[in-house]
């Protein structure tokens, strides 16, 4: 009786561990799909947020050109002047297809590693009014390579002093917080040089470039 009792209570134990094993195993997986499917969301979002910000802007400025050619010593002298209206489109792009990140599924963080910098494009169109030349001193390519490369300084100096680079960078912002959103409703942590950034506040803070 008492070893019918004994095999009764060592099978019930068995039972009793393989159910708990399958429980186990059955957590497991849910808790390694859960995972996985976190990932692939974020995954999607980065993929998402992934591509050409682009803030656009237009400037317009007005140059009068001279030079003068000199001869025998100075006493004669031919010049050449033109004036010139410049409108320019500007650009100033974030290609976040060139962000670097890393996404660490096991204490559910994603590192940014690299924000890539702003790439400006600027594309005058220069017009020439009031041209006055001589045959001693005309307008060449060496001119108009000065006129175009001046220009270009000129609206750096413009496009550093507006709020075109600013307004780019919070579009930037903007598209990154969307990161932000997805890993805080996930439960998930998001850092940036070697900090973790838990609100946009801080996002705005710590990505400026």
């Amino acid at each position: 009786m008492q070893n019918l009792i004994k095999r009764i209570i060592g099978i019930g134990v068995i039972v009793l561990l393989i159910v708990l094993a399958f429980k186990y195993c059955q957590f497991k997986k849910e808790d390694d799909s859960d995972i996985q499917y976190n990932t692939n969301l974020i995954q999607q979002q980065i993929l998402n947020v992934g591509k050409l910000v682009v803030t656009e802007g237009h400037f317009s400025e007005v140059i009068t050109y001279k030079n003068q050619q000199k001869y025998l010593m100075n006493m004669i002298s031919f010049e050449k002047k033109a004036l010139i209206v410049v409108n320019a489109n500007v650009t100033v792009a974030y290609d976040l297809h060139k962000m670097k990140y890393d996404i660490d599924e096991k204490n559910k963080t994603i590192t940014i590693l690299n924000i890539p910098k702003e790439e400006i494009t600027i594309n005058p169109d220069i017009q020439f009014y009031d041209v006055e030349q001589s045959k001693l001193n005309p307008f060449t390519g060496d001119d108009y390579n000065k006129i175009n490369k001046s220009v270009k300084a000129n609206l750096a100096k413009k496009i550093d002093q507006s709020t075109l680079k600013t307004n780019a960078q919070n579009r930037l912002i903007s598209e990154l917080s969307k990161i932000l959103i997805l890993t805080n409703s996930m439960g998930w942590k998001l850092q940036y040089n070697g900090k973790t950034i838990e609100s946009e506040t801080e996002l705005n803070q710590d990505l400026k470039l």
